[in-house]
């Protein structure tokens, strides 16, 4: 079939770059073109792009010419779809592109709003069907479609199956989180060399309210989601981890368990297993039982940062659970998770390769 022509907003950036690793030599998306400030635009891409990741940037992707971001690249290079790692303060050219095709975002700008589903493939896929009320409500030709907080996204695969086979009360959850998370300058090195850093801003509110609506339903009569219906207490904390954020649950259930029958649940979690998506992982959520894992450094790579890695999974008391996650920030916590969603919107019928 013909491939898809996407844009990368933000294509220079840490984020953008996952994107581009991701979206290179894929089998349904073809990058067409690369967005970013106007310093960079006119440039090719490997004289403007500091590159951070630990292979060489595409020989295709490095000697092409990044465009200054405008809607006028979608006429220009016949975008169907665009990708979205802009930083906050320029976030509002998502809503110029998304007027007129599909948008996949990995900023926090419109997660939270409530004709914008905010999608983890695995968990809540209904909630594309808010997509008809969002064009309809903002006149968008196309739509928006978020992706999580990369500390969100850790920990609701294991949530959703805790909620759907034996209940959630509550949750407290504590992270430590990489230096990635935060971007390359987003850290000085004197400031975590030796260090923990026991704040991360607007990181605990996010965790507290993004999983409730992931976890909640779509009601099409009302028009909306109705958010989970339990507490989450975060703690979020910046340690000297270049990628992969670790957090640790604590999950009070409202029905009793037994450990291996929850490992078991976790094993079997598959929902993405009958759509053929080039970057689903095999197993969404591995279980480890060695009582030193995961790992961020031994872990966050399994299938190529896509899979949840679980451990340390115990019964601290009646109804009390508390298991430990890890998760690739940066690619199944961005830029990846915001192309399975992409890949699961195409396979479901919500938008096609536009007339060119």
């Amino acid at each position: 079939m013909d491939k898809l022509k996407v844009g990368i907003l933000g294509a220079t950036g840490l984020v953008g770059q996952r994107y581009i690793q991701f979206l290179h030599e894929h089998k349904f998306f073809e990058i067409a073109s690369l967005m970013a400030s106007e310093k960079s635009a006119g440039k090719k891409y490997k004289e403007c792009a500091k590159w951070y990741l630990d292979f060489d940037i595409p020989e295709e992707i490095s000697d092409m010419v990044v465009d200054e971001i405008s809607t006028d690249n979608i006429k220009k290079h016949k975008l169907d779809l665009v990708f979205s790692a802009l930083p906050g303060e320029i976030a509002s050219w998502e809503e110029k592109f998304a007027r007129e095709i599909p948008l996949f975002s990995k900023v926090s700008k419109h997660r939270m709003d409530k004709d914008v589903p905010l999608i983890v493939p695995e968990i809540n896929q209904e909630h594309f069907e808010i997509i008809k009320h969002q064009k309809k409500n903002r006149n968008f030709n196309g739509f928006i479609v978020t992706a999580p907080n990369c500390s969100t996204t850790g920990m609701v695969l294991p949530l959703k199956v805790l909620q759907d086979k034996f209940g959630i009360e509550s949750l407290h959850v504590t992270t430590f989180q990489a230096l990635s998370g935060a971007g390359y300058d987003g850290v000085k090195s004197m400031q975590i060399l030796d260090n923990i850093i026991p704040f991360i801003g607007g990181e605990e509110d996010k965790m507290e309210t993004e999983a409730l609506k992931i976890l909640g339903k779509y009601e099409d009569e009302s028009k909306q989601i109705a958010s989970a219906n339990f507490k989450i207490y975060a703690s979020c904390n910046r340690v000297n981890v270049l990628d992969g954020h670790l957090e640790v649950l604590h999950v009070k259930l409202k029905n009793d368990f037994d450990v291996e029958k929850v490992k078991e649940e976790f094993a079997k979690f598959n929902p993405l297993k009958d759509f053929s998506l080039p970057s689903a992982p095999e197993n969404p959520i591995t279980v480890l039982d060695e009582e030193d894992r995961p790992q961020p450094r031994l872990d966050r790579n399994r299938d190529k940062g896509m899979t949840i890695s679980v451990g340390r999974i115990e019964k601290k008391d009646e109804k009390i659970l508390r298991l430990y996650s890890l998760s690739h920030n940066t690619i199944r916590g961005a830029a990846g998770e915001s192309v399975l969603e992409a890949e699961l919107a195409f396979q479901k019928g919500i938008f096609e390769i536009s007339e060119r």
